[in-house]
């Protein structure tokens, strides 16, 4: 087969990028400079002569997000919908890459993929709608939410663990959240095996098993480099007031992805 990833600069679509070239399928990588998914002309000129386009292209900075919320629209929702179009046009499977964020994050048991969205966010908005626009073009199109990112190829809470713990003796980190961490090579996996699979269009989860807090994620870090767990302090959201609301809980059900802490020694060794 033959793969187009946009956003295939990014934390995660390197990561596709790269298990696809070891798997000896023909990909191609484009970011923003050489597709912007805004235009429906420029999706149109670059997804000619593909079988698979993932769309990791999105805007990401959550907390830009509320004064910027048009500018996420644009990615998010209409970007997202141009890429459908296309792929629908040309008959091209897609896979979307999408986030908890679309739901309310109040739950106490996990989020099932049929769980109406409800985002509380001008992020979780736009990929919401994003999700809503793809699904009204290309009812074939899988939808997967993840959660928690984190990987070698790109800034994340691990790789800020580990810089602030050479920077300060204790770190303060939020235990009111919870979550699955998501290694995105596992991710990666799971869409190459939903497409190998022909699995149907819908909604689909792909975050890891198990979960925990940003404490806890933390502390494992801590665990997992050597270095005292002790130092990392929990602490509340309140005492970390930010732009946009965080989701207290951002569980996801359905389950394929081997355990959140099982990764960690692969990137912390590469940091350390």
């Amino acid at each position: 087969m033959r793969w187009l990833v946009t956003g295939g600069r990014g934390m995660f679509g390197t990561d596709l990028t790269l298990l696809l070239q070891e798997r000896g399928e023909d990909v191609v990588a484009v970011g923003s400079a050489e597709c912007d998914i805004r235009s429906l002309d420029a999706v149109r000129a670059t997804m000619t002569g593909f079988d698979v386009v993932v769309n990791a292209a999105a805007w990401t900075a959550v907390d830009d997000a509320e004064t910027h919320e048009a500018e996420a629209f644009a990615i998010n929702a209409t970007g997202a919908r141009n890429v459908a179009l296309v792929a629908a046009e040309t008959g091209t499977r897609m896979v979307h890459i999408s986030t908890d964020y679309v739901f309310d994050g109040t739950a106490t048991e996990p989020y099932q993929p049929d769980h109406p969205q409800n985002p509380q966010s001008a992020y979780g908005r736009t990929k919401a709608a994003g999700e809503w626009a793809i699904r009204a073009v290309n009812r074939d199109a899988l939808i997967v939410r993840t959660a928690w990112l984190y990987g070698e190829h790109g800034p994340n809470f691990v790789k800020t663990m580990l810089r602030l713990a050479e920077e300060r003796e204790t770190l303060t980190v939020v235990d009111d959240q919870v979550g699955q961490p998501t290694w995105t090579r596992d991710l990666a996996a799971y869409v190459v095996e939903l497409v190998e699979s022909d699995s149907p269009g819908g909604y689909y989860h792909g975050s890891s098993s198990g979960q925990t807090t940003w404490f806890g994620f933390a502390q494992e870090i801590f665990r997992v480099a050597g270095l005292d767990p002790a130092r990392v302090l929990p602490c509340g959201t309140r005492d970390f007031p930010t732009p946009a609301r965080r989701p207290a809980y951002s569980v996801l059900g359905e389950q394929r992805l081997p355990d959140w802490a099982a990764p960690l020694a692969t990137l912390v060794g590469t940091q350390t």
